[in-house]
């Protein structure tokens, strides 16, 4: 069995990776009904949070149906990482996640994210405060290096479980490298057979399948998968994963009456949560992932991300279940 600290977390857990805009409470929700082990929010700036700023203060609301749940928070400032702790354990997680992957320019500039990864002694310093701050598990999120030449990532590991972090999700790449080209899980395997590693680690990168995730596991020995653009639009994806895991068996891939179910589950969620405007508004980045891969969908896509009535929008949902099911029952006899 996986622990973070003392929380159980699944003997091979499936991790739903933090990501902007994307991972809120609605996204979270179906992810979890499809076999998500350990979610965490969006990241969150904690110079937002202890501004008291709106929307930085929503990104920690959490559910109890989504636990055990990380929060994730990003910053350079000390004196500000301390505060923001301070204010996230209000909001009673199971675990406190410090971003230092993040790749975005806005955030790197400060010396945040990705950018920390210029500056390693600041990395451990910081997150010993942080550790020392409060009596939640601490855990990290970073990536293999700044470059290809500072890929000190096995180091950088050992010195964070040194200063007491309780796991370490590592994406494959380096901040240069962005989301481009493919990511290398060596060093994250080197990290695992570390005989000084006593903690989780949990590798995220380019796992877009059943058979690379058993593949990965296999070769690379990680105690768990994180796993982020792959489940926009596919929560399904960990309940393939786990049958997979459990059978060998591909599962059959989910219905169109299952895409529909999701996607109005998701938008129902995101109305009760963001409102009315911002429900529609924010739901429309998802139907393109929701629809994925069947023809003559163009012009239902197009209706559902120029409505603005949440009421016309269930219709369109309505119609996209009818009138494809009707070809999937055509193609299955």
């Amino acid at each position: 069995m996986v622990k973070i600290g003392d929380i159980e977390i699944g003997e091979f857990p499936l991790l739903l990776a933090p990501m902007e805009d994307v991972s809120d409470p609605p996204f979270r929700a179906v992810c979890k009904e499809q076999g998500c082990d350990m979610m965490y929010t969006e990241f969150i700036s904690v110079e937002g949070l202890i501004r008291d700023a709106y929307k930085s203060v929503q990104k920690m609301d959490i559910y109890d149906y989504e636990r055990p749940i990380g929060i994730q928070i990003f910053g350079s400032d000390e004196d500000s990482m301390q505060k923001a702790i301070d204010i996230v354990e209000k909001a009673d997680p199971e675990v406190i996640d410090i971003n230092f992957g993040c790749p975005v320019k806005k955030v790197v500039c400060k010396m945040a994210g990705a950018g920390i990864l210029q500056d390693i002694p600041r990395m451990v310093r910081l997150t010993k405060l942080m550790v020392d701050r409060t009596d939640k598990p601490v855990t990290v999120k970073t990536r293999l290096g700044w470059d290809d030449n500072t890929k000190f990532i096995v180091e950088v590991a050992e010195r964070l479980q040194d200063v007491g972090i309780k796991a370490i999700s590592i994406h494959g790449r380096t901040r240069k490298q962005m989301y481009k080209g493919e990511a290398d899980w060596t060093l994250i395997g080197d990290i695992k057979k570390n005989p000084r590693m006593h903690i989780p680690v949990f590798g995220n990168g380019d796992i877009d399948s059943p058979q690379k995730a058993k593949l990965y596991r296999e070769k690379y020995g990680v105690d768990g998968i994180m796993i982020g653009r792959a489940s926009i639009g596919n929560p399904w994806i960990f309940r393939e994963i786990k049958h997979y895991f459990a059978t060998g068996e591909i599962l059959a891939p989910p219905t169109i009456a299952e895409r529909v179910a999701a996607a109005k589950k998701h938008f129902t969620l995101s109305l009760e949560w963001k409102g009315a405007k911002l429900g529609v508004l924010e739901m429309r980045r998802h139907y393109t992932n929701y629809f994925r891969g069947y023809r003559n969908i163009k012009p239902y896509r197009a209706r559902l991300v120029t409505t603005p009535d949440p009421a016309e929008i269930f219709n369109i949902l309505d119609e996209i279940s009818e009138v494809f099911g009707k070809i999937e029952k055509r193609l299955t006899i």
